[in-house]
C-alpha cells in the first residue's frame, strides 16, 4: 500500500526562518512548526538561548529538523517563509539586515504594537505595524498571522474543546495561503481576514484582549473563536483532527 500520507508531509515540507527565536512568542511557533515536520532555522541574539530551544526542540521532538543560525540574514537566504518574532520596535533593524535576502519570499509579521501601558497603539491612524514593515520590504510579501494568540495559546491550542483562531491578512493570495498552512501546523484554525490593511483592526484587536486577560486574570490562557451556525465543512479543523 502506498504510503499517501508521507508523501504528503514531504510535500509540505518548507524551510521556515524564525528571527526572533528565544522571545516567548518564537520559541513557541518554534516547537510546534519543528513538531508538526517543517525544517526550522532559529535565529536569536543570545546564542546560548537558541542552543537551549535547540536543546528542548530536539528533546520534545527527536526527528525535529531544526538548526541554530548566528546571522539573520542566512537565516532568511535559507527559507521560504521569514517570520519576524521580534517587538515592533525591533522591526525596522531586522527588516533592514534582510531585506536582500527577503526578495520575493513570504515575510510574517506577529507584532502587536503596543504603547507602555498596552492600553492603546504607537502607531499612526490609518497604518499597522504590518503596513510599516510592508514598506521596509516592498519586495516581499508581507502577511499578518500569529499576532491575535498569545505566547500561553502555542501549547494550549484548544480551549473547551474548540481549537483557538488565527486571524490572516495580506494582499498576496499564494502567499496567505502558505501563511494559513503554517497556523495549521503550529495547531490553530487559520481565519482569512481579508487583505494587509486589515492588519490595523488585528493589531487593534490585541488592545482590548490584553485588557480583558488583566480584568478577568486569565494570565494569557484564552484566545479568539469566530463562531457560525452552519454546517462543518473541510476547511474546519476539530480538536480530534488534531490529536
Amino acid at each position: 500500500m502506498c504510503k499517501k500520507n508521507n508523501t504528503e508531509n514531504i510535500t509540505m515540507k518548507k524551510t521556515i526562518a524564525v528571527i526572533g527565536a528565544t522571545g516567548r512568542m518564537g520559541s513557541g511557533l518554534s516547537r510546534n512548526l519543528a513538531k508538526a515536520g517543517h525544517r526550522v532555522l532559529l535565529f536569536g541574539r543570545d546564542q546560548s538561548k537558541v542552543g537551549q530551544l535547540v536543546e528542548r526542540i530536539r528533546l520534545e521532538s527527536p526527528q525535529a529538523d531544526v538548526e541554530p543560525l548566528t546571522c539573520a540574514k542566512e537565516a532568511g537566504w535559507e527559507a521560504d517563509i521569514i517570520v519576524l518574532a521580534v517587538r515592533y520596535e525591533d522591526e525596522a533593524e531586522v527588516a533592514a539586515r534582510i531585506s536582500e535576502v527577503a526578495t520575493a519570499k513570504t515575510v510574517v509579521s506577529i507584532s502587536n504594537p503596543f504603547n507602555a501601558s498596552y492600553d492603546g497603539l504607537v502607531t499612526p491612524d490609518g497604518t499597522s505595524a504590518a503596513e510599516e514593515l510592508a514598506k521596509l520590504l516592498p519586495n516581499s510579501s508581507i502577511v499578518k498571522a500569529f499576532n491575535t494568540v498569545s505566547s500561553e495559546a502555542f501549547d494550549l491550542k484548544s480551549l473547551n474543546g474548540s481549537v483557538i483562531d488565527t486571524f490572516v491578512a495580506g494582499d498576496d493570495a499564494e502567499a496567505v495561503a502558505a501563511v494559513e498552512q503554517l497556523v495549521k501546523a503550529a495547531g490553530f484554525n487559520p481565519v482569512h481576514a481579508g487583505p494587509l490593511s486589515a492588519s490595523r483592526t488585528l493589531e487593534s484587536m490585541m488592545v482590548l484582549f490584553a485588557g480583558i486577560m488583566m480584568h478577568y486574570g486569565y494570565g494569557g490562557k484564552a484566545g479568539w473563536k469566530i463562531l457560525a451556525d452552519l454546517p462543518v465543512d473541510q476547511t474546519q479543523i476539530s480538536v480530534q483532527s488534531r490529536n
